[in-house]
Formats: C-alpha cells, sequence, structure tokens
C-alpha cells in the first residue's frame, strides 16, 4: 500500500424543490456507484477550489460554497490512503447542461432520507448524517 494521501474535495449541493431540501448525487458507471460529486486536487489547488472545480466538472453546475460539510477518509480502490474534504454549495440559477460521460452518467436530486438510502458507501450516508443534523437533529440547510 502506498503511503501518500490522496486528496480530493467535494460538494453536498443542495436545492430547494417544493418546500422539501434535495441534495443532488451522481452515478459513475465505472464503479456501479452513487456518490456525492467529488474528485482528486490538481497541484496548486486549494481543497475548496477541487471541491467547485469537481463539481462543475461532473455535474454541470456552477455552485458557491457555504460552510465546510466534513470531511471522510478511506483507502481507494488502488490501496492508498484518500482523504475527501466536502462543503456545503449552492447552485447558480443557471448551469451548464449535464451531459452523460464516461465519468458521470447519471444525476439524482434526492431527500436526505432516500440519498440515505441510494448512496452506495456508509461513509457517505455518515457524511450526509453528520452535515445536516444538529446534535438536536433537527435539519441544518436553509
Amino acid at each position: 500500500m502506498s503511503s501518500l494521501m490522496v486528496e480530493a474535495a467535494g460538494g453536498i449541493v443542495w436545492r430547494e424543490k417544493h418546500g422539501e431540501w434535495q441534495v443532488l448525487l451522481v452515478h459513475r458507471p465505472r464503479y456501479d456507484d452513487w456518490s456525492l460529486p467529488k474528485g482528486k486536487a490538481d497541484p496548486g489547488e486549494t481543497p475548496q477550489q477541487t471541491a467547485l472545480r469537481e463539481v462543475e466538472e461532473e455535474t454541470g453546475l456552477t455552485c458557491t460554497l457555504s460552510d465546510p460539510a466534513g470531511e471522510v477518509r478511506y483507502v481507494d480502490s488502488k490501496g492508498r490512503p484518500k482523504i475527501v474534504r466536502y462543503w456545503h454549495m449552492d447552485p447558480a440559477p443557471t448551469g451548464v447542461a449535464f451531459t452523460p460521460n464516461d465519468e458521470v452518467d447519471e444525476l439524482r436530486w434526492c431527500s436526505v432520507r432516500d440519498a440515505a438510502k441510494v448512496l452506495t458507501y456508509d461513509h457517505d450516508r455518515k457524511l450526509l448524517r453528520r452535515a445536516t443534523h444538529r446534535d438536536d437533529g433537527a435539519h441544518e440547510h436553509g
């Protein structure tokens, strides 16, 4: 196993629809999984720049950063330790239309409850749960 830490960043992208907050999930055909949009940092990028770039590349949405949403650490498919830092994000009213591609072939807006069922990885479910609830269990975003 390599000891070089893989640094990545992404976003929990929110929208309000019919009075309910929804979060955006991406399907990656290479892994056949559902996750939050994210990706590896380019040389010289800050984590915030990486998060904004990756979300736009994967979803076509131009977003603005809000508060940090947390981080997850795990060993990636190549056996390397990986850290992914996330921010809450709000999409701009206009953006580039999503085009399915080899990296992400589908987007899905879900309620937080549904997202917890759709997300493939437990670390994503835990992050979403931590990022959307205060100690009293109330929804924070919005």
